[in-house]
């Protein structure tokens, strides 16, 4: 058993120097490898054997799984998070008595919620909340998470906006870019509803840009094909008094600095609500419950 714990260690080794090296394709080759040695141990969860070796098992083999959700963040992979989150977790949770807490465990767990958010699943956020120690909610990174999912929950869009600039930890960008990105989704939405147009200058400062290119840019990102790239370069360049904006907002139009939604308004069909049929409805079941009270 000693000698297949120091092989697991010396594939180990090789796992994190890749990983340094950003060679994120031998990273997982070498991961799928360690994962089928750690079922050789029979001290890991869900049998927790004793054996002379089970706390380094216990140790290398959370590392091991600490390291695997790292690089699913990394090649932006959020189905191997979750798996491997899911694997990692016991040993948060159910081994608290045989080894000591890992220094990588409140920002994983802080990551995981931002990634619950990012997704939108806010019952399970708050699953996991109450599932944490009193003691983690004063872990910066657990506060980071915490502190944006209230801002997000008020509708405080700008603070979700403004927290990327100071984010706790490096490996929260990616889940922090798509939460910016569906926060300016929701806001380009309401504001479609809201206004019939904007000032490019207003849209920028409601949408957080700083430049006309970032503006452009955004209503065309979902497809930058060679077409559209080269109508952004032209739009750039030219000054154009007039440009249609494709695929994530087809129905944009900038013309001389104004951004109009009104053609998203025409595509709308409007709807009468019968007022009054609602009203007779409404007054007939008031009437009804009075009877049978």
């Amino acid at each position: 058993m000693e000698a297949k714990f120091a092989d697991a260690e010396k594939l180990f080794d090789r796992l994190k120097s890749a990983f340094v090296a950003q060679d994120y394709e031998t990273s997982i080759t070498l991961l799928s490898q360690l994962k089928v040695k750690l079922t050789e141990f029979s001290g890991l969860p869900p049998l927790y054997r004793q054996t002379p070796t089970q706390v380094q098992e216990l140790v290398l083999a959370r590392s091991i799984l600490e390291y695997a959700v790292i690089l699913s963040v990394k090649t932006e992979d959020q189905e191997s998070f979750e798996r491997h989150f899911l694997q990692l977790k016991p040993y948060y949770t159910d081994t608290r008595q045989l080894i000591s807490r890992s220094s990588e465990e409140y920002p994983i767990l802080g990551l995981n919620l931002l990634r619950l958010l990012v997704q939108n699943r806010i019952a399970e956020f708050h699953t996991e909340l109450e599932l944490l120690p009193p003691e983690a909610l004063d872990d910066v990174c657990l506060k980071h998470a915490i502190e944006l999912e209230q801002s997000f929950m008020e509708g405080a869009y700008n603070r979700v906006l403004n927290a990327r600039q100071a984010f706790p930890h490096e490996t929260y960008l990616y889940f922090m870019d798509l939460l910016a990105k569906t926060v300016r989704d929701e806001i380009a939405g309401c504001s479609e509803k809201a206004f019939d147009f904007l000032t490019v200058a207003d849209a920028k400062k409601i949408l957080m840009f700083s430049s006309d290119q970032e503006l452009l840019k955004y209503a065309a990102e979902s497809a930058l094909v060679p077409d559209t790239k080269e109508l952004l370069i032209q739009c750039q360049r030219s000054r154009i008094l007039r440009c249609f904006l494709p695929d994530e907002h087809p129905d944009w139009e900038i013309q001389k600095g104004i951004l109009y939604f009104q053609k998203v308004k025409e595509l709308a069909p409007c709807k009468e609500i019968p007022s009054l049929q609602m009203i007779n409805q409404t007054l007939g079941y008031a009437r009804e419950l009075e009877r049978i009270v």
